[in-house]
């Protein structure tokens, strides 16, 4: 992808948001935090191409959840994950299923595992545009082809008779 990974995290922890700056300090990505579910969604409205969204499940105000449904509502092609402590199988199932998640990364996390997730959401995130980028020249051409027939079927085409 050319264009530079934006990762938007949503935790109610500063430390937790400090740490996965320092996790990807490295990495070509931009990471952009925010503390709340709002903030997030401030965030997300006024940040252009955020390609990922990582968000704590449970936060005062607005849990993890209903920020990324409403995340998910502003920015349908970001790939979401949740990170958190709470590990109640029932909500994780819940969040996944509403949130439209694709991730669930307990807390404390592994790097490794980390990393590896938000590589390949990035990748999920590029494949996705290429996938509608490749539908909507697809639905162009088809268009052109049916326009193409009809043109074809207006026409008067007389073929003479074989001798």
């Amino acid at each position: 992808m050319d264009e530079t990974v934006r990762i938007l995290c949503v935790d109610d922890e500063r430390n937790v948001l400090r740490a996965i700056e320092r996790m990807f300090i490295d990495e070509d990505y931009e990471i952009i935090t925010a503390s709340s579910g709002e903030e997030g969604l401030e965030k997300l409205s006024s940040s252009e191409n955020v390609h990922v969204i990582i968000s704590d499940y449970r936060m005062p105000g607005m849990n993890g959840v209903e920020f990324l449904k409403k995340a998910c509502s502003l920015r349908p092609e970001t790939i979401r994950i949740v990170l958190s402590g709470y590990a109640d199988t029932a909500a994780v199932v819940a969040a996944i299923n509403e949130g439209e998640i694709y991730r669930f990364i307990p807390k404390p996390w592994n790097e490794d595992e980390l990393r590896m997730t938000i590589a390949k959401a990035v990748e999920m995130f590029a494949l996705h545009r290429e996938n509608a980028k490749l539908s909507e020249e697809l639905h162009a051409k088809s268009l052109a082809l049916e326009h193409l027939s009809g043109a074809v079927d207006q026409q008067q085409v007389s073929v003479p008779p074989r001798p």
